[in-house]
């Protein structure tokens, strides 16, 4: 079976305990993640074979990181070597009306120093079906941004599908550059392309007219005009999807999908989450159930869209970035199973 490949940054991750404050804690729980590093692990614990490509320091927390990502089953063969540190990110866990926060401290990480010509694209791509990146990536660096489109080129030449998320993140795009400046060349690459009102508003100037995402009640047809508007703007595409959160407060959302196809909406169930446990890392658990979706079941855009929503309402329930699900746990989700019942 072919690879699915990815590429960006993974970071330390230092989150507070039990829904505390940053002045609160007097310690703070270590892990790791990143959107594409996230997206690797779904895959591979589904079983499809996953390449994480990134820059780490050659250090004790990136071998560190290499190994987590190694246990998971994610290859890491593809990392090169340099730079000075590993990116970090704090995390703040909100509950009911109090929002969770995120302080980054990744200025100056390996992957934002990257250079063009360091990755050698034609064996990362060797055997590989599939290249995936995020808009995080190209926002750290103006040289980041210039590798990741040399990724994305040098998939296009080899016909490799390239799918994005837009991830928007207005704390990010510090160098001089906007995202509207950069990102239409590299989503111009792609043929899947997911985000949401945010990022298609922040990015592109594309609006959502009608669109309420406060209250919990989202209308999934509020957002064919925003599809097909990426779809005009960039025709590569052969399916845009966005992705609908409900905000009722930090401990409760709604959360389905839409997907177009140039010519259908597919609208996918609502799931209502009441009680989040960890909702950083559920986009790149919609992109990694939608990317194992549209592999596993092809021509069936509908079960991929379900699937990756199922998905990524099961993240919600874990902590951490990752989403250490199975796929028979996602499909009993689809089937209705939502009870929580034991499994003994």
């Amino acid at each position: 079976m072919k690879k699915v490949v990815t590429f960006g940054e993974i970071m330390l991750r230092l989150a507070t305990p039990d829904h505390q404050r940053f002045v609160q804690s007097t310690h703070l729980e270590a892990t790791f993640g990143g959107g594409e590093a996230n997206v690797a692990v779904s895959l591979a614990n589904y079983g499809l074979p996953a390449t994480f490509v990134t820059r780490l320091p050659d250090n004790d927390i990136a071998r560190a990181a290499m190994a987590n990502l190694r246990k998971l089953q994610v290859d890491t063969t593809q990392i090169i070597s340099g730079g000075e540190r590993l990116g970090i990110y704090f995390l703040e866990t909100g509950a009911v009306a109090r929002p969770s926060k995120v302080v980054y401290d990744r200025s100056g990480s390996s992957i934002s120093t990257i250079q063009p010509g360091m990755i050698n694209w034609n064996d990362v791509f060797k055997d590989a079906q599939w290249f995936h990146w995020t808009g995080i990536t190209p926002a750290l660096s103006e040289s980041t941004a210039k590798v990741c489109l040399e990724g994305i080129k040098a998939a296009n030449a080899l016909g490799i599908t390239v799918s994005t998320d837009l991830n928007y993140r207005k704390n990010l795009w510090k160098y001089g550059k906007k995202a509207s400046e950069i990102m239409p060349e590299l989503v111009e690459g792609c043929d899947i392309i997911l985000g949401n009102e945010e990022d298609a508003e922040k990015v592109f100037g594309i609006h959502a007219e009608g669109a309420d995402v406060h209250g919990g009640k989202v209308d999934a047809g509020a957002y064919e005009s925003v599809c097909r508007q990426l779809s005009a703007k960039f025709p590569r595409a052969k399916k845009i999807i966005i992705t609908l959160r409900g905000s009722i407060n930090a401990d409760h959302n709604t959360w389905s999908g839409t997907l177009f196809d140039g010519k259908k909406m597919y609208v996918s169930p609502t799931y209502d989450i009441t009680h989040i446990v960890d909702r950083v890392g559920g986009g790149d658990s919609f992109m990694g159930g939608l990317i194992y979706g549209l592999i596993t079941y092809p021509g069936d855009d509908q079960k991929a869209l379900n699937f990756a929503v199922a998905a990524s309402c099961l993240k919600h329930t874990i902590h951490g970035d990752f989403n250490m699900v199975t796929v028979e746990e996602v499909l009993n989700l689809m089937k209705g199973d939502g009870s929580g019942r034991v499994q003994r």
